[in-house]
């Protein structure tokens, strides 16, 4: 019916289809992207590791699988064992103890958040210790990590795109003001520690900048046009460095993200701003 369906949580690759869908538009980084990222990052500190992968058994799980298969081309065996899960599981227990027969250096969770808090707190209690790496759908401090035991997720690694409102080197920044001002004057009793505050946030500041380049021709066409030429548009609730990019061809907004590691009881970014995009840096 040609209604402009823009920013749709997700960063599934079916999603960024102009040609099929062109009043469809994502928002989030893309998961093979995010993906990709992590295999950069093990190829480089973990040349001769062993990887074992839990993923969600959806498009947003067999994205991520397929940006670490393609970011381990060069080397496929690297992926020693990999495990997919049902939404509908009460728990993915099982899951990790098998992974953990395949003897991986790296254990990495494509996971949703409450599956996520599952597999952390399962490593601890199994008291096994392989660098761990999550996906970002599954770093909230105050939904995964908290919950999974702040023992347990201590040195897990992830990767983000926007500021962590936990994080207090963002106390005087511009753009955390502006997301508190927000917040304050009109979703007073929001957690504004939930890193789903910040992504609707994010999704709505992206939205008001489309909406604002419309000027006074806001039929669905001219909606679409702008939500398609945005160029490196930076925006207060990311990280620095990483920026909102799209075309007629290419509807995936965000592809950047910086690494981060979970430490005490925060995340702490580490490494410069990498590109996920194939052929990027």
């Amino acid at each position: 019916k040609k209604v402009p369906q823009l920013f749709v949580a997700t960063g599934a690759t079916k999603w960024n289809d102009p040609k099929a869908f062109p009043w469809t538009m994502g928002w989030l980084p893309s998961y093979q992207s995010e993906s990709r990222i992590y295999a950069k990052y093990l190829l480089k500190e973990k040349p001769s590791a062993k990887v074992a992968v839990l993923y969600q058994n959806d498009d947003m799980g067999k994205d991520y699988l397929k940006g670490l298969e393609d970011g381990f081309a060069s080397d496929p065996a690297r992926i020693a064992a990999k495990e997919s899960y049902e939404v509908a599981e009460p728990t993915i227990d099982s899951h990790v103890v098998r992974l953990k027969s395949a003897n991986p250096d790296v254990i990495i969770f494509f996971t949703t958040p409450k599956f996520g808090a599952q597999a952390i707190k399962k490593l601890g209690e199994m008291n096994w210790k392989p660098m761990t790496i999550v996906s970002n759908v599954s770093a909230s401090t105050a939904t995964v990590m908290r919950p999974a035991g702040l023992d347990n997720a201590q040195g897990v690694i992830s990767a983000a795109y926007a500021k962590d409102a936990s994080d207090p080197q963002w106390k005087d920044d511009a753009g955390m003001k502006a997301f508190d001002e927000l917040l304050a004057k009109y979703m007073p009793d929001t957690n504004r520690v939930d890193a789903s505050a910040m992504t609707g946030y994010n999704m709505a500041t992206t939205m008001v900048e489309v909406l604002r380049r419309c000027g006074d021709d806001l039929t669905r066409a001219n909606v679409m046009k702008q939500a398609a030429s945005l160029k490196q548009f930076a925006q207060g609730g990311l990280l620095p460095g990483v920026t909102l990019s799209t075309g007629p061809a290419d509807f995936q907004p965000i592809e950047q993200l910086q690494l981060m590691q979970f430490k005490g009881e925060r995340w702490q970014l580490f490494g410069d701003v990498i590109s996920g995009e194939v052929g990027g840096n």
